[in-house]
């Protein structure tokens, strides 16, 4: 299961993380979001003890989501040692979205 990032855990899991971190801002009523969901679901399995991989609903943390100027969702950050490498915007596969896990890693 996909780990839940939220505006008071994301200094701690995401920012100071030593590592990479896949962050998928969405929110319930997005139908795109739910697409891509399974691939977020999947991937934090595949990639679980090399990446921590997660969501964050917008909605409910509007701090996290403002602070990286989210104004479409899905948006998918791609952190490294809290730093900001790679950004996808939209529904994309899951082959695309592992081959940008793996160039971070």
């Amino acid at each position: 299961m996909a780990f839940e990032f939220t505006d008071s855990n994301f200094q701690e899991t995401a920012l100071d993380n030593k590592g990479v971190s896949v962050v998928d801002f969405w929110a319930e009523w997005c139908g795109p979001c739910r697409m891509i969901t399974p691939i977020i679901e999947e991937l934090s399995e595949e990639f679980n003890g090399k990446a921590t991989i997660g969501k964050v609903n917008v909605d409910n943390n509007p701090e996290v989501s403002m602070k990286y100027g989210i104004r479409s969702i899905p948006t998918i950050l791609i952190l490294k040692d809290g730093e900001v490498v790679d950004k996808q915007v939209g529904v994309t596969s899951k082959a695309a979205l592992k081959s940008k896990i793996e160039a971070a890693l």
